[in-house]
């Protein structure tokens, strides 16, 4: 019989994890899932034992290897808006005559989605060749011609199943009862830790749909530049997204660049005729916000368009309604897929990474110390550094610093970028399993002791040394950005009154000081009550 010790988190509001303008989708079910959907799970799932972190004698693929294979995989879907009651024998019948189907599975949102893999590329042509542009009465259409589909019944009583339809499954993070209940049901914090893993992970459809939508994009931004890449960085594959995060894609123009290599012909070569600007951010400027245009008046399903034109980072945010993603696209940012790579190497190498930072963005939530609206909130991006730097500082460490990871590179990792020294390892399998054996339950108690603990006043994190600094300004959480070493990524905490009393959901809760003396807090310590 389960414990009657609680985890603090389990009776706190958790259901309104992501406000988001958009409905994400409810997915339906994965039907005929295919040895790659199988494999690509198994790559990207924290292995070894639940107790030490100990990895098994898998192989273990670069990040570079997953996301080539996902974007390869997405490639060759599509995503096609179906009739409510639609007959699933019926659809695939029909879809299969332009190729065989590897995968397919439906969802919900705003309407019923179907996303069908087919196994060669030649399937999609196929169906584009046997689609026809739509009459909508009086109005006008742009003829705008995508793998985003609308399936139309000639005789819908037909194709209709008799059957009821089956219910969607949520993909949304669950309720406050349910995961009370799951909590509340678990045998230790480790399991609570184990169970909020499970329950807030991105789910094998989320993120396939996640790199459909990313590839939809790129087919927009490919008819103005050609051979162009799209990439998805951040949670969406760092391995610590969780059902609902935003999707973060940049436009990738270096391999446009080296798509043409110069062939001479005697004293001659041939070069494109361009235009030119002052600077790299202009040209961003100029790309996004004729992108945003695009997206605005030809994207299917792309809605609520706002160029940022004039953020540190110029960006274009929009919501993908069919998929019900809010997206944030940027141009030429590297070094933020860089960061989405170490997180990935940190997150595959010892499941316990994954656990923690679940468990302590959980805590923050609740604690309203994070928020899904921009501000001076701690950040998810912050949490996960500061979970990281714990875990090297740890004797023996379970994660190497990432100049120790330096150490480990070849001449094919090495890697700068604007000037910026982002070398490192990129295969897991040449980095050696840490030999630290303590339990997640316990970790996350050191966690809160050491940062309870911590001289915030004077000491600054750095993941890229693997141990405390002194403060080179005085913000009151500094947190060093491993690659932009000079940059601070918590530096949009305000100073706040250290006297000022202790409100968690007022204002103050905005500033570091509430974080600091909310460690401090025995009481709020995930630790379980004794047994009656």
């Amino acid at each position: 019989m389960a414990a009657p010790g609680v985890w603090l988190l389990s009776r706190l509001p958790l259901c309104a994890q992501t406000r988001s303008l958009v409905r994400c989708p409810a997915l339906r079910r994965l039907s005929c899932a295919g040895t790659l959907a199988a494999d690509f799970r198994r790559e990207e799932q924290p292995s070894g034992s639940a107790e030490t972190g100990c990895k098994d004698k898998t192989p273990m693929k670069t990040f570079s290897e997953v996301q080539d294979g996902r974007r390869e995989q997405a490639q060759r879907t599509v995503l096609i808006q179906c009739p409510n009651k639609i007959s699933e024998k019926k659809f695939l019948k029909y879809l299969s005559q332009h190729g065989p189907i590897h995968s397919h599975f439906f969802y919900e949102s705003f309407g019923l989605y179907a996303v069908v893999e087919f196994c060669q590329k030649d399937s999609i042509d196929s169906l584009l060749n046997g689609t026809q542009i739509p009459t909508v009465g009086t109005e006008a259409v742009i003829p705008f011609r995508s793998r985003f589909f609308s399936l139309k019944l000639k005789s819908p009583s037909g194709h209709i199943t008799e059957k009821s339809p089956v219910q969607p499954s949520n993909q949304l993070p669950p309720s406050s009862k349910k995961l009370s209940e799951l909590l509340c049901s678990a045998e230790s914090v480790a399991d609570q830790l184990t169970t909020l893993l499970k329950e807030f992970q991105l789910t094998e459809e989320n993120t396939r749909l996640r790199y459909l939508t990313c590839s939809l994009i790129e087919d927009v931004a490919a008819a103005y530049f050609p051979g162009c890449t799209v990439r998805l960085f951040g949670s969406s594959v760092n391995t610590f997204g969780k059902l609902g995060c935003d999707l973060d894609i940049f436009l990738d123009l270096e391999e446009t660049r080296k798509l043409g290599t110069h062939k001479s012909m005697g004293n001659f070569w041939m070069e494109f005729q361009v235009k030119s600007v002052p600077s790299e951010r202009i040209a961003a400027q100029k790309i996004l916000s004729v992108i945003g245009e695009c997206l605005d008046h030809f994207g299917p399903g792309c809605v609520g368009i706002h160029k940022i034109l004039n953020a540190r980072c110029p960006l274009v945010r929009f919501s993908h309604q069919a998929s019900g993603f809010q997206c944030d696209l940027t141009a030429n940012n590297r070094i933020a897929l860089k960061s989405s790579e170490l997180l990935y190497i940190y997150g595959t190498m010892d499941w316990r990474v994954r656990a923690l930072v679940f468990g302590v963005r959980c805590w923050a939530r609740v604690h309203s110390l994070t928020s899904g609206i921009p501000g001076a909130w701690i950040t998810n991006f912050s949490l996960t550094a500061m979970v990281i730097f714990f875990l090297q500082i740890r004797s023996p460490p379970i994660l190497p610093s990432l100049d120790a990871l330096k150490t480990l590179a070849g001449t094919e990792d090495k890697c700068i970028i604007e000037g910026n020294n982002c070398t490192f390892i990129r295969d897991l399998n040449k980095i050696k399993p840490s030999e630290n054996t303590e339990t997640v339950e316990l970790l996350l108690k050191e966690f809160f002791e050491y940062f309870g603990n911590f001289a915030f006043n004077k000491n600054s994190i750095s993941i890229r040394q693997g141990r405390e600094q002194n403060k080179p300004d005085s913000s009151p959480l500094h947190i060093q950005n491993p690659f932009e070493t000079s940059l601070n990524i918590s530096k949009n905490i305000p100073v706040s009154d250290p006297c000022t009393p202790l409100e968690p959901y007022g204002d103050e809760c905005h500033a570091v000081c509430f974080l600091v003396r909310t460690f401090l807090m025995m009481p709020c310590l995930p630790l379980p009550l004794p047994s009656h």
